[in-house]
């Protein structure tokens, strides 16, 4: 299809607004993506006409609206080429996916001062949640670094990997630097030693196709919030033969299997739902496939081409400019762009930019560790969407020389 950039921004209301009197320039698409009116109409429908309980009710509204979310189901198995649609567990978010696999994973498999592989890249979440496994006293962390272009010593991997590697979890693109990450070898390398391995796609099904089958990848997780669905929902994608052995790690209703609940004992329900206790976010749910076929419409492919364009050129327009430091120059980057302008810092630019009506993000991103080997205490980060435009790039350009007018 062709790219029609005019008619995809008319289907984000947020986009025709304005910011400080100035017409809105949305630049942090890495920390929520806005969302079409085709999921914001699909909201209102569901608590308009249909909104019920799911998996409940014997009437007409609790089976239409439990019908829509299992479609939901296979609508994300579909986006991301899964076996089976009972490996798709709709959880709150990569950050709840992350979690809830750590919390399950560490009542079996992984036990106290065995080694989890992660990377200098990792945001907190697939940090912070191995930690506190075991009261905070268990779990090792051996960490993958990078080079100075922000990309993985892949070479390195064998090195870290022993006899109590249980677990090798890696972002898929960094959120930080725009990474895009070699996890498809990253998996070969851990699967010779039968090493499973968690792909934190949060920033990845966004920007490029993901095919967790091809890539043999044993868990994948991401959120509805970053690919254009609401907040509050995401995905955790888990090979058959891992989740089938796995224990839950929530109890409630739905997870168990009916009949079984007493106070000696409980047995649990099949795939998919013991990993899914009490009332789960199906309106988020059935709105997240919206979304994901509103992408598909688009064709994933056509935005990850669109998106390569406008990369290419703010990279060349923000490298153009004097006292910039880009942090972050991988040969395969996503549409992220990290910087600083020389001595100024990062929240003042994004403060002054904020006036201009430009929406950045500033801070460290929720990737503390990755600072500290850049030895910075910050950055302000473009992080861009299909929805953006090559104009908004040059407005954003004039904006940092805006900036250093006022400090230089």
């Amino acid at each position: 299809m062709t790219f029609d950039i005019k008619k995809i921004r008319a289907d984000f209301p947020i986009l025709s607004r304005e910011v400080n009197k100035k017409p809105l320039i949305y630049l942090d698409n890495g920390a929520t993506t806005q969302k079409p009116q085709v999921v914001i109409d699909k909201i209102v429908d569901i608590y308009t006409n249909y909104n019920s309980n799911i998996h409940r009710g014997v009437h007409y509204l609790s089976s239409y609206t439990s019908e829509a979310y299992e479609n939901s189901r296979k609508t994300v198995q579909s986006f991301i080429n899964a076996k089976y649609s009972h490996e798709v567990i709709f959880t709150s978010g990569t950050t709840g996916s992350i979690n809830t696999l750590a919390d399950s994973l560490c009542q079996d498999y992984i036990k106290p001062d065995d080694e989890v592989i992660i990377s200098e890249l990792e945001h907190h979440a697939n940090i912070v949640s191995w930690q506190v496994q075991f009261g905070g006293k268990g779990v090792k962390l051996k960490v993958l670094p990078i080079n100075d272009a922000g990309e993985l010593l892949i070479e390195k991997l064998p090195e870290l990997i022993s006899e109590k590697t249980k677990l090798i979890s890696i972002t898929q693109v960094s959120n930080t630097l725009g990474t895009v990450n070699p996890v498809k070898e990253i998996i070969k390398i851990a699967h010779q030693y039968n090493i499973p391995v968690l792909i934190d796609g949060a920033q990845a099904v966004q920007h490029t196709k993901v095919d967790v089958q091809d890539l043999d990848c044993d868990f994948y997780v991401f959120s509805g919030h970053k690919i254009y669905a609401p907040t509050g929902i995401g995905v955790l994608y888990g090979k058959e033969k891992w989740l089938d052995k796995l224990p839950p790690c929530q109890g409630g209703g739905d997870m168990i299997l009916s009949g079984s609940v007493s106070f000696e004992k409980t047995l649990y329900q099949r795939l998919p739902f013991k990993f899914e206790a009490g009332t789960t976010n199906y309106v988020g749910a059935i709105a997240m496939a919206t979304a994901l076929e509103y992408v598909q419409g688009i064709g994933i492919e056509n935005i990850e081409n669109y998106e390569k364009q406008l990369l290419e050129y703010a990279n060349k327009k923000l490298s153009s400019i004097s006292e910039l430091i880009i942090y972050g120059n991988a040969k395969n980057k996503a549409c992220v762009i990290s910087f600083l302008i020389d001595t100024v810092h990062h929240y003042d630019t994004g403060m002054i930019l904020d006036k201009l009506g430009i929406a950045v993000r500033t801070g460290t991103h929720c990737t503390e560790p990755l600072m500290k080997r850049l030895r910075i205490d910050g950055t302000v980060r473009a992080s861009m969407a299909f929805y953006n435009t090559f104009e908004e790039i040059d407005v954003l350009c004039s904006g940092i020389e805006r900036v250093k007018t006022m400090f230089f």
